[in-house]
């Protein structure tokens, strides 16, 4: 239990400091590409909100917000220049034209779910947007699933620690 009380001294004071908007552009950036520890920074953030330093449910819409914004960035990026660059630059990571092939076949039968499910897998849910995006992916598809899938993630993760920050608490002492 010691890293959620890592966690919550590391963000406590940008919490403090700029409030939700730290947490937004930690969540925002995490979800557009960059590798942040948003999960990590949203239950520290919820923990700090058992304590009143924050409402639970502006935290929640913030971050379902900068995860649905930095996902749809993502795709954005991933759609008008993401395709060019897989197939200039794939064969660094080992994306054959077959390959790619393969991914876009398996975007466009199961694209939804797998957009869904990304949110909960700590690599997938940095690249999600910027690979649907790339591979073609039906905005609207992406959009409602990402839009879903950002929900859920932000009231596990919101709601989650909030309501059993008791448990938290007394594992910290």
């Amino acid at each position: 239990m010691e890293f959620l009380h890592d966690g919550v001294s590391f963000i406590e004071p940008y919490i403090q400091q700029y409030g939700l908007y730290a947490i937004f552009v930690i969540i925002y950036l995490e979800s557009l590409g960059a590798p942040l520890p948003g999960e990590s920074a949203l239950v520290a953030s919820s923990l700090l909100a058992v304590r009143g330093d924050l409402a639970v449910a502006d935290l929640f819409f913030a971050v379902w917000t900068a995860a649905v914004l930095g996902d749809s960035t993502g795709y954005a990026i991933g759609h008008y220049g993401g395709r060019p660059l897989l197939r200039r630059y794939g064969w660094l990571v080992k994306l054959t034209p077959e390959r790619l092939e393969q991914l876009q076949e398996l975007f466009r039968r199961r694209g939804p779910i797998i957009v869904f499910g990304a949110r909960f897998v700590v690599v997938l849910r940095q690249l999600n947007g910027l690979v649907a995006g790339s591979v073609g992916m039906a905005w609207h598809s992406f959009f409602l699933a990402n839009l879903l899938g950002a929900a859920l993630w932000a009231a596990v993760w919101s709601f989650g620690p909030y309501f059993f920050g008791g448990l938290f608490h007394t594992f910290w002492r």
